[in-house]
């Protein structure tokens, strides 16, 4: 980290001194780390620094896929810096997330200061998830969906998600299945024409859920593709982030049944002004849907992927047959 930026960070926590105590994890595509510093004399003991490092495509050595590549990650981390200084805020524990110490934006660098989750009680780290803390997820994704339903995405993506049409024709371009590329541009206007909006985290993987010790509870990180859109997308990429086809299958009802279950006491507890009944018809017919749209990403971007399985290919093809017989 530069002097200047470890000068904010150390100020931002009233800090004698700061020193790393170990790197968390290289972000994609050598586009900078993640490192937690200890802290002397400061707020607490520890904090963890994302600190982003835009690479020189000469010498990056994936040589920037693509400008549009690069460019959607620059974007991104804008808009997470958008999102922890005009947004964060109204997160609550129903929806936890990092407290943010301090942010910079540079021309060539970014700094994102957060607190440290392990400290906080949320130091377990899941590869594989059972309903007990796919539950605990979805409560945190009921949480923040019905904590920012209704609200506009200002300076965030007008559309959240990683895989988000508008943003990925490389992808769309590769897609080898014709029926499913001619039909992405109605099932993107499908979901961003629901009555029903909200932010969407649009990263809700498992890997982006930090859990206490029992599993019980969890917090989330990385907002770097949030922004406006049906709650769906989230709820289909997570369960997508967690289960093989034939768990897909089995618990998909339950799954759906429990996540609309902690949406409606979200939105009583949250006093917001919507029918909790309306927002459940819409979303729940829409999941195939949001299912589809990743799948068709992810079917041009990674054609061998595990994910791209039989489950998923039925839920495409319900879709495309839907389209056929509206038209």
């Amino acid at each position: 980290m530069n002097q200047e930026f470890q000068t904010i960070a150390q100020q931002a926590c009233n800090a004698e001194a700061i020193f790393p105590i170990e790197e968390i994890q290289s972000l994609w595509s050598g586009y900078g780390k993640i490192v937690r510093y200890g802290l002397r004399g400061g707020c607490c003991d520890s904090v963890v620094i994302k600190h982003v490092q835009l690479p020189d495509r000469a010498h990056h050595p994936r040589g920037w896929a693509t400008d549009r590549s690069h460019q959607r990650k620059v974007r991104s981390y804008h808009v997470e810096s958008h999102w922890y200084r005009d947004y964060a805020a109204r997160c609550d524990e129903h929806c936890r997330i990092p407290g943010c110490y301090a942010l910079k934006e540079g021309e060539e660098e970014f700094l994102m200061v957060f607190e440290d989750l392990d400290a906080a009680g949320y130091s377990a780290r899941l590869h594989s998830a059972g309903l007990g803390e796919m539950h605990a997820c979805l409560a945190w994704l009921a949480g923040f969906h019905a904590t920012f339903m209704g609200v506009a995405p200002e300076g965030l993506w007008p559309i959240g998600t990683y895989w988000h049409l508008d943003t990925r024709p490389d992808e769309l371009a590769a897609l080898a299945d014709g029926e499913l590329k001619a039909a992405a541009s109605a099932i993107d206007g499908r979901l961003n024409g629901a009555r029903y909006q909200t932010l969407v985290h649009g990263d809700a993987k498992l890997a982006n859920f930090c859990f206490d010790e029992g599993g019980e509870r969890v917090a989330a990180v990385d907002f770097q593709y949030v922004g406006g859109g049906c709650g769906m997308k989230d709820l289909a990429y997570f369960i997508g982030s967690c289960l093989h086809e034939a768990e897909c299958e089995r618990y998909e009802q339950a799954l759906l049944d429990d996540y609309f279950s902690l949406l409606r006491a979200a939105l009583v507890r949250r006093a917001v002004a919507v029918d909790p009944d309306a927002v459940e018809q819409e979303w729940r017919a829409l999941y195939p849907w949001a299912w589809s749209d990743f799948h068709r990403f992810l079917k041009g971007w990674s054609p061998g992927h595990w994910k791209v399985n039989d489950y998923s290919e039925r839920l495409a093809r319900q879709v495309c047959a839907e389209l056929r017989e509206g038209a």
